[in-house]
């Protein structure tokens, strides 16, 4: 669903200059299929909530290079939709690997997923780092870094003077809504005698950017191709089940296996009891469900 900024042209060898502007998936697509004879991607330029599961039940094996966590555990619970289960047990036919990985600056992880057989994305939700969160008071009253600028701008004043009409969200592929931000962030840190607001920072506020290094990108990428290239043939038997990569001092590696929870809110097929008083309110039903999804 995104398209190619100046930032990405360092991360990767699929993109070009005169590529900015472009929809990723239709330019990685174009170049592939132009690069290796016989081979042929087709691309889809749109959020993957868009496609039902008559698409996703087409695939042999999935490979996830996700930027958040939102969209890993929608993936994940599509795929764990998909299972059929005979007399408790689940039929393999149905299963649809999830070879996942992801990185963050020198760090990054590698992952094969059987849904059904073992941990899913949801088991393992203590693995991923948090979101990086500023407290509502420093932002309003007390800004210290140009973040909080920006943070401000973008959660207080943007929903207050709608500067674009009424419904419209702010869209951090959108260049005129970054400037927006971006030029409020400089008024609002002027207030405060702040200095590093620049336009690149506000960008990366906004769509929650984390850096980016080739090198940890391709390892990454290698462990996962050869996962599928593993379970596309039966060649090896596939990594069970996660492995970590670090490279900020000297060369790490770690592989093991996360184990899945039983009372996993995605995966599991224990009844869970759920208890409410006679008197208890839809509301806390489903803030009782909504919390239960999001540990």
């Amino acid at each position: 669903m995104d398209t190619i900024d100046v930032s990405n042209l360092n991360r990767q060898f699929l993109f070009r200059s005169k590529d900015v502007g472009r929809p990723k998936a239709d330019v990685a697509a174009d170049f592939i299929n132009s690069r290796i004879p016989r081979c042929r991607v087709v691309p889809h330029f749109k959020k993957i909530q868009d496609l039902d599961e008559t698409f996703y039940r087409q695939f042999h094996i999935i490979v996830c290079g996700l930027d958040s966590i939102v969209a890993r555990r929608w993936i994940n619970g599509m795929l764990l939709s998909l299972l059929v289960y005979e007399d408790g047990e689940v039929d393999q036919t149905s299963i649809i690997p999830l070879v996942d990985g992801g990185t963050e600056g020198f760090k990054g992880n590698a992952r094969v997923i059987l849904p059904g057989l073992t941990a899913c994305i949801d088991c393992t939700l203590e693995l991923y780092p948090p979101q990086i969160n500023f407290p509502m008071c420093t932002i309003a009253t007390m800004p210290r870094l140009p973040e909080h600028c920006i943070e401000y701008v973008r959660i207080l004043q943007w929903p207050k003077e709608i500067p674009f009409g009424d419904g419209v969200a702010l869209d951090g592929d959108d260049p005129e809504h970054i400037q927006w931000v971006f030029q409020r962030s400089l008024e609002r840190a002027a207030e405060f005698n702040i200095t590093g607001v620049t336009y690149r920072l506000t960008q990366g506020v906004v769509k929650r950017i984390i850096p980016a290094v080739a090198s940890t990108n391709a390892v990454i990428a290698a462990a996962c191709t050869t996962e599928v290239f593993k379970l596309a043939t039966s060649a090896y038997v596939p990594l069970s089940n996660y492995m970590v990569f670090n490279d900020v001092d000297g060369l790490y590696t770690y592989t093991f296996e996360a184990e899945r929870k039983e009372n996993c809110s995605a995966c599991s097929q224990i009844p869970q009891d759920l208890h409410f008083s006679p008197s208890s309110k839809l509301q806390e039903v489903l803030d009782h469900l909504t919390e239960s999804a999001s540990l």
